[in-house]
């Protein structure tokens, strides 16, 4: 018998999901249609790449905020655009999102040659990376094995030392055996049990001297990567992670206490990844709609470029950007080419605009405030939402 069978009898490479309820498979269902969703979508290039950015953002703020990293969302994007300076003190918390951002690079381009097997190599490389040039603690060599004991987060105790490259071992022999190979169509559904289980084991497992849960996290990202997730989606397990710390650590600590139950986290982890796609593809959904309403808009205006044509193509574009109705007393104010616009402008030069606007159907006025009529482009909506049945 091995030393962890004592210590961890937990940790037996098995995954029983007989007992789980049908929210989860619904969840699973729903994760890989929405995934499905996301891939390929047509938006223009200037603003899938700045979604791509924000999710990396936020994946690799996510990923090392649970260990500990301070900076914000905001001054991420800023440093992924070479525009954050920080004072020499914190500029390690700069370096370890340098390093999830590397690595995740690394994992894509690992990903398009083919090479997606998850070998205690291939792990181990993921530690390296995320440790690197980093300052720690005397005797941690960044994807080395360990040798001492160490308590997680005065939570758990990790695996037995002289355990851990069996353990390694067995992980990756399980992840990329029989267990976790799909049926055809069911790839992306089991690959997000597969990167929730992959990242726990990990967890339990604990065999870096450092950067474990970062590593594990890049484990994740490589699973659902490699089965086709896309990238912006391929963070969000992460995201949620960092957003439900507490309940995080509470079911990864229950899960060993329940002698190898993992069904309460898995069902957590891919409650919040299928939370995560609904808010993503909303977003992107909202840049579809927006492309869509601006074409609209141009299409009511074809060869019509007089002077006040223009500027009531700018005004309803510029209304808009308000999420509701404006009061017609603030329309200059709108926006600064607006303001430019009507400057020197009679109040009747206002309403007759607003009157052709009307006509051609863009916006909605009461005596008082206007609206732009973006609905208009909205197809195919739920019909008791609508109002036509009651």
């Amino acid at each position: 018998m091995r030393t962890y069978e004592r210590s961890h009898p937990w940790i037996t490479f098995r995954l029983d999901l007989r007992h789980s309820g049908p929210r989860l498979w619904m969840d699973l269902g729903e994760a890989a249609s929405k995934c499905e969703h996301i891939a390929g979508v047509p938006l223009r290039p200037a603003t899938a790449r700045e979604l791509h950015r924000l999710f990396l953002a936020k994946g690799a703020l996510a990923t090392t905020a649970i260990e500990g990293n301070t900076l914000t969302e905001g001054e991420v994007l800023d440093h992924l655009q070479n525009k954050l300076d920080l004072p020499r003190s914190k500029e390690y918390l700069a370096q370890e999102i340098d390093n999830i951002v590397a690595a995740c690079r690394a994992i894509g381009e690992r990903c398009l040659q083919g090479d997606d097997t998850l070998t205690p190599k291939t792990v181990a490389e993921f530690n390296r990376q995320v440790l690197d040039k980093l300052p720690l603690k005397e005797g941690v060599i960044p994807g080395r094995l360990r040798h001492d004991s160490v308590v997680v987060g005065n939570v758990y105790r990790g695996a037995p030392p002289v355990d851990c490259e069996h353990l390694l071992e067995r992980l990756c022999t399980w992840l990329n055996g029989p267990d976790f190979r799909a049926p055809k169509g069911m790839e992306l559904a089991y690959a997000v049990l597969e990167a929730v289980v992959a990242h726990v084991y990990l967890a339990w497992i604990h065999p870096f001297d450092d950067g474990n849960g970062r590593t594990a996290r890049l484990m994740e990202f490589h699973i659902l990567l490699a089965a086709g997730v896309p990238t912006p989606a391929a963070h969000l397990l992460s995201n949620h992670y960092n957003q439900t710390r507490a309940e995080y650590y509470r079911l990864l600590d229950q899960a060993s206490k329940s002698g190898d139950d993992l069904v309460p986290f898995v069902e957590y982890a891919v409650r919040g990844f299928v939370d995560g796609l609904r808010e993503q593809l909303a977003l992107i959904r909202g840049q579809q709609f927006d492309v869509v309403w601006r074409n609209y808009v141009h299409e009511k205006f074809h060869d019509r470029n007089s002077p006040h044509e223009v500027r009531q193509r700018h005004l309803v574009l510029d209304l808009s950007l308000s999420p509701g109705s404006v009061p017609i007393a603030r329309i200059t104010e709108v926006s600064p080419r607006i303001a430019r616009a009507y400057a020197g402008k009679s109040t009747k030069t206002l309403q007759r605009d607003l009157a052709a606007l009307e006509a051609l159907e863009l916006i909605e006025r009461t005596a008082n405030e206007v609206r732009a009529r973006r609905e208009v482009v909205s197809a195919f909506l739920p019909w008791r939402r609508s109002g036509a049945a009651k």
